[in-house]
């Protein structure tokens, strides 16, 4: 049976994440959302690492489950040993800072990772994320001589000041960053700029995992990006770690890549944000300040592209896109959190009271968000929630959406209506459910 995990999120010692992340408050998110299995983040910051150790019991599989933690509705969340590693050094004569996301199988295989970092003088403390002087194939070195069932996945791969092919300090393929021990890198991870589809058209990526995570810095956004396995849960570390070595993921679940902060090319300061046409016509420079403009993830992508989009031929079927000519690449689907849909049919923002209370109403009532989402029937919403929400679900199935890019570190918007839209009043709502009947 399939199973849903979100491998890449924060815990409250990384800087700018919340004070509320911490193991009971993940398990209990992860069930509301449907995240079946979560890493930890962050084990080898010293202090939680020890709450790690304290509030986890392994389960057998390689897998931990929280003590004393009771299922919700039969769905429980378990967790997988990550952490997220900052790479600062120069290589080739440049300046590298690249992000990568490490995965272990037990906390005995953590503790010497962290001994071995420690005597390298890391300073493991200061932050979550910690930063480290080593490159990023020698980090890889070290973690599989820790363990053979290491996963060392380069993190948000287009981002352009922290992923591997970003395009302020990163590389123009994995050769030239891992060198002989390239075929150890067994997938990369989208990041909310980009999707599997742009990362399709990468031929170097042909025979590695594309998979997907949150990177969440907040209880709310777990689960916004996720994997999909193909496999029993019951399966572990050990049908985690094969899944990913050999393409076996089923799905992801994607962020529309238009609403991370560096899908376009751009220059925030002066309001400037280009297409990859519009650099093509116009150039990369700024032209208000005259300085260069930060190459978004999609220019990258076009930069180092060895196919064209069109060449895949990809077809959404019941909400999943999938590839004719690739058929073997796995599909994803793209999605808008229930909190957001909820938030615009309001009128207001995610994190109000009234929207945490209508999520926790459709949520107990339905069953997790990532059901909702993608299963329950409309109608159904709409009895719970009234039609303006159940509307809302309904648009993000079809990706009737409206979209507004990103760019130099500026998030993009997704709505859902269209601001120009007059707003139905409370009187016009109820005859909205007849549109479900």
């Amino acid at each position: 049976m399939a199973y849903v995990a979100d491998l890449h999120i924060h815990s409250r010692f990384s800087r700018a994440c919340s004070q509320k992340l911490n193991v009971p408050n993940l398990a209990s998110w992860g069930k509301l959302k449907g995240i079946n299995v979560l890493g930890t983040s962050d084990f080898l910051h010293p202090v939680w690492f020890a709450e790690l150790k304290n509030a986890l019991k392994e389960d057998g599989s390689g897998f931990f489950r929280p003590k004393d933690d009771q299922p919700l509705a039969g769905f429980e969340t378990k967790f997988v040993l990550s952490c997220e590693i900052a790479s600062i050094y120069t290589h080739k004569g440049r300046g590298r800072r690249i992000h990568n996301v490490v995965m272990l199988p037990d906390f005995a295989a953590a503790e010497r990772f962290q001994k071995e970092l420690l005597g390298r003088h890391a300073n493991l403390g200061s932050d979550g994320r910690p930063i480290v002087g080593i490159s990023s194939k020698d980090l890889l070195s070290l973690v599989l001589q820790i363990s053979d069932k290491a996963l060392f996945i380069p993190a948000h791969a287009w981002t352009p000041w922290f992923g591997i092919f970003g395009s302020e300090s990163g590389y123009d393929s994995l050769e030239e960053c891992f060198e002989d021990l390239t075929e150890y890198i067994y997938g990369i991870e989208t990041g909310l700029s980009s999707d599997p589809a742009m990362n399709w058209r990468i031929k170097e990526l042909d025979n590695r995992s594309i998979i997907s995570n949150s990177d969440a810095h907040s209880l709310p956004n777990i689960g916004r990006e996720a994997t999909v396995f193909d496999e029993n849960l019951e399966q572990g570390y050990n049908g985690l770690f094969e899944a990913i070595k050999n393409q076996k993921i089923a799905g992801t679940i994607e962020f529309y890549p238009e609403e991370g902060k560096y899908h376009y090319t751009g220059h925030r300061n002066c309001n400037v944000k280009y297409s990859p046409e519009d650099t093509k016509e116009k150039g990369a420079i700024c032209p208000k300040c005259g300085r260069g403009l930060t190459v978004g993830v999609m220019e990258r992508v076009e930069a180092l592209a060895s196919r064209e989009n069109s060449e895949f031929r990809i077809q959404n079927s019941e909400g999943i896109n999938k590839s004719k000519a690739f058929p073997n690449r796995a599909g994803y689907r793209m999605l808008v959190p229930l909190l957001q849909i909820i938030a615009e049919s309001f009128h207001t923002a995610p994190t109000t009271q009234k929207v945490l209370n209508e999520y926790e109403k459709l949520t107990n009532s339905l069953g997790n968000e990532i059901k909702i989402l993608t299963k329950v029937d409309i109608r159904e919403i709409a009895k719970i929630s009234g039609g303006k929400v159940a509307e809302g679900v309904e648009k993000v199935r079809k990706g009737d959406l409206v979209i507004d890019p990103g760019y130099d570190g500026v998030y993009g918007v997704v709505r859902i209506w269209d601001e120009r839209e007059d707003s139905r009043s409370a009187q016009e709502e109820a005859p909205q459910l007849e549109l479900f009947d």
